[in-house]
């Protein structure tokens, strides 16, 4: 055989060399780990958004759970809603199990202690659907993107359903970040648009009997003017919407107002009606094909409507998905520069990451309790549409 033709079996076989390595590299599979609480006290939010993430990338590639040509694996974490439990699920994730990226954080508590470990390892965490200020605000770093909305977007969107110049305003929370970043938040909100807070009242995560708290709010409001609200922010277990039974409004003039939640939540606002406050997401709100093929497809599988976080954790999904389509890599700069700003869709419609925060904007839905007999919960019915063109959201990180 002559040296030239040598030479082109040479080539040839370096060529379908090359080849076969390209081909491999494609089929990699792209690595994300959720992490979530799915058992402890927020349990029922994290297995809503694990089911809503898978549902969304399923939407997002086509049913193909491929992207740029590699398959996507998914690898789910319990933090058991403990906060040192989620710093060391995430860093396994990025240590161990060498994820791309990673999506998760239902308690703000657990959030926040995850935080550090992106930064520490330069990889992307998108938080969904912790809800404190503080994780896109003081403890924010360039590795955060959240897809749930803030205690900023919470407060605004529920001040403006009742906040005005004569309306006095005591608040019940959480005592720890969620319910004291959302106090915070709403406070600063509702005195902008005129009303006043006059009492705040935390009580311990896991209250179940609210008579103390109750009490003291009664005692910090009975003897005055105006127009009464109590505002309740609560996640997990506990009623605080025990407080209707107490019928603060005849004896008072004290009104409830919240935010919506999860369709097991709101069975108890069914004492409710005409209450007045604004909500992340209720699947009868939003009218878009990415919403309609998610109520469609979730009530054939599973005889329910999607939830509160089964949206948040389909949001999340589209943002990776997007993200990484239009950074052509998961390569974590490039993420970054292509995530940054970005302009993405959901069941609730457009979002957009902020560039300074990397929070997502998006719509939030004011609303007016209806009750329907042969509903089991109370409808938040819409009254109007708060886009995040409406609300003018604070930028708390300091970086």
């Amino acid at each position: 055989m002559d040296l030239k033709k040598m030479f082109f079996i040479f080539m040839a076989f370096m060529l379908l060399l090359g080849l076969g390595s390209i081909s491999l590299m494609a089929a990699e599979p792209i690595k994300i780990v959720q992490v979530a609480g799915v058992t402890g006290a927020l349990e029922v939010y994290a297995k809503q958004s694990v089911t809503g993430f898978q549902m969304g990338l399923e939407y997002a590639t086509k049913g193909t759970m491929k992207v740029l040509g590699r398959p996507i694996t998914v690898i789910v974490k319990d933090t058991q809603g403990k906060p040192e439990v989620g710093k060391q699920m995430l860093t396994e994730a990025f240590k161990d199990d060498k994820a791309d990226l990673a999506v998760g954080g239902v308690s703000s508590a657990v959030a926040l202690a995850m935080l550090p470990v992106a930064q520490e390892f330069k990889k992307v965490l998108i938080v969904e659907p912790a809800v404190a200020d503080s994780i896109t605000g003081e403890a924010w770093n360039r590795y955060i993107f959240r897809t749930g909305r803030n205690s900023s977007q919470d407060a605004i969107s529920n001040a403006l359903a009742i906040a005005k110049p004569g309306v006095l305003i005591a608040t019940l929370a959480q005592d720890y970040a969620f319910g004291r970043d959302g106090v915070k938040a709403y406070k600063e909100a509702a005195e902008a648009n005129g009303a006043k807070v006059v009492f705040e009242e935390y009580a311990p995560i896991n209250t179940t009997d609210f008579t103390a708290s109750t009490q003291r709010i009664i005692q910090a409001m009975k003897d005055l003017k105006g127009d009464k609200y109590i505002f309740i922010i609560w996640a997990g277990k506990g009623n605080p919407f025990q407080l209707a039974q107490m019928k603060l409004d005849e004896r008072y003039g004290i009104k409830i107002t919240t935010g919506g939640n999860i369709l097991a939540a709101l069975a108890l606002y069914k004492p409710l009606v005409g209450m007045k406050g604004a909500i992340y997401y209720y699947y009868e709100i939003p009218k878009n094909p990415i919403n309609d093929w998610l109520v469609k497809e979730h009530m054939k599988r599973f005889n329910v409507p999607p939830d509160f976080f089964t949206c948040g954790g389909f949001a999340a999904a589209m943002a990776v998905v997007s993200g990484i389509e239009k950074a052509g890599s998961t390569n974590t700069e490039k993420l970054i520069s292509s995530m940054a700003g970005m302009h993405f869709q959901t069941p609730k419609g457009e979002m957009v990451f902020r560039p300074e925060d990397h929070q997502a904007l998006q719509s939030m839905y004011v609303f007016k309790i209806k009750v329907d007999p042969n509903v089991k919960w109370a409808i938040p019915e819409l009254e109007k549409e708060l886009t995040w063109k409406d609300m003018k959201i604070p930028i708390h990180s300091k970086r």
